[in-house]
């Protein structure tokens, strides 16, 4: 599938704009970026987590960089077949890697269905 960045930057404004208040409402000092391929130019990886989960912080003050959500957009558009689907896979990916902000390992989310 294919989508230029413009229009795929509104999709995961869109999605992200829906998920449930109960997924975003605790996000803090979190930014979204979307790039188009990870460091390593895979296809493989549509997310990353970049950051310290809320489980293991000390404390958390003023001054700390923000924890980084990568969507990685090449590979998301090769995973999926159309729009309906793209806008599923952008949700289960940000609802992943938002779960890792709060401390949810991978193999919890798989059980959970977000894997």
């Amino acid at each position: 599938m294919e989508m230029d960045p413009d229009d795929f930057e509104d999709l995961v404004n869109d999605v992200f704009d829906a998920l449930p208040a109960e997924v975003t409402d605790g996000l803090e000092n979190v930014a979204i970026a979307i790039e188009d391929l990870p460091e390593d130019g895979s296809l493989d990886l549509l997310g990353l987590y970049h950051g310290v989960d809320l489980t293991e912080r000390d404390q958390y003050g003023f001054g700390e960089m923000p924890d980084l959500i990568s969507l990685y957009r090449l590979p998301l558009l090769d995973f999926c077949a159309d729009e309906v689907d793209l806008r599923e896979q952008v949700r289960v990916t940000l609802v992943h890697e938002i779960g890792h902000y709060y401390g949810i390992d991978d193999e919890e989310l798989h059980r959970l269905g977000w894997g």
